[in-house]
């Protein structure tokens, strides 16, 4: 919002909240200095009246949509008025104990590396002001260990807005078996941080399926698109639970994997045994589940697959297919 409407809105909701009786648009007109300057000399009357009207019906508008409550009363001789009660204006009082201001600042302190930071930061001291419990800082951290997401790619913040507002976008997407990004036209549904990781859920219009999408393999800048959506948002979105078939997390086998000595540790923290190889390999039992090809793709030579078959060669036809790249 520019700065001078911004002014001129904040000026005329003092002058509605301020009065004791209603005011006219005249008087309102000429105690607003944005109002007075559509009357200066150098329009016809009819032209700075007109110039008023309009911007006078749009401001009052504007303020009503942020939520300020303006009465229009009509006097004895049939003058229109207009006011803002401040009771009816006024917020009922907000009521937190300790363990609710609590949560509240945990969660602004998650927000700290992303866009909503400064929103979070002012909301914690509009409540302070409005009365949050003395012996409860939001701001001190609330045992040893303090919750953060972390937000360092660059697509989080233009993917949070089209998921908002509902708007396709187009971005380059880089699978973990290819060399090169591809094109992938996308309606974004919802967002979700899983192990560290950023993903996003939405309908893939290149292939006419649902699909995940990991943030860090978005190259180049996030392009909105005005198209709106062509396929109804699921009420439920399953993030995790589908980044979690393609990790294996609800696997019901098993694969035999060797990895060198000192990496992989996400695959040691998921083994359900280790054994030590020599020569700097270890032999690992891991769940084995959808997708499970495409994570261990990720470590390079530090893993070669044994068992099953198939695993490895799915396996080796990604590595061949990055190599051709």
């Amino acid at each position: 919002m520019a700065i001078a409407k911004a002014e001129r809105l904040m000026n005329l909701a003092l002058c509605l909240l301020g009065t004791r009786r209603p005011l006219s648009k005249r008087e309102l007109r000429d105690s607003i200095e944005a109002y007075v300057e559509t009357c200066r000399p150098g329009s016809g009357a009819a032209g700075s009246d007109d110039s008023f009207n309009r911007m006078f019906e749009r401001d009052k508008d504007d303020l009503r949509e942020l939520g300020l409550v303006i009465e229009t009363v009509e006097s004895l001789d049939g003058e229109i008025g207009y006011l803002a009660r401040r009771d009816s204006n006024r917020l009922p009082p907000i009521t937190l104990d300790a363990e609710e201001a609590a949560a509240l600042g945990l969660a602004a302190k998650v927000w700290q590396q992303a866009r909503l930071a400064g929103a979070a930061s002012g909301a914690l001291q509009k409540l302070r002001a409005a009365g949050l419990p003395e012996d409860v800082d939001p701001y001190e951290p609330h045992g040893a260990l303090e919750p953060r997401i972390p937000v360092h790619e660059a697509a989080f913040e233009p993917l949070m807005l089209a998921c908002r507002d509902r708007r396709p976008v187009v971005f380059d997407y880089r699978k973990a078996t290819a060399a090169h990004p591809e094109p992938r036209h996308v309606e974004p549904w919802a967002l979700e941080c899983w192990r560290g990781h950023w993903y996003l859920a939405g309908f893939d219009r290149d292939r006419g399926a649902e699909r995940v999408f990991r943030l860090s393999r978005i190259t180049g800048k996030v392009r909105a698109r005005g198209a709106g959506f062509t396929v109804e948002v699921p009420d439920v979105v399953t993030v995790r639970e589908t980044v979690a078939s393609w990790a294996g997390e609800t696997a019901d086998r098993s694969a035999l994997i060797r990895l060198r000595t000192g990496c992989g540790y996400p695959l040691r923290a998921k083994a359900g045994a280790v054994r030590e190889l020599g020569d700097g390999w270890d032999e690992l039992e891991i769940p084995y589940g959808h997708g499970l090809d495409a994570w261990l793709v990720e470590f390079g030579p530090d893993v070669v697959v044994l068992d099953p078959a198939e695993l490895r060669a799915d396996v080796v036809d990604r590595l061949r297919a990055v190599a051709k790249g």
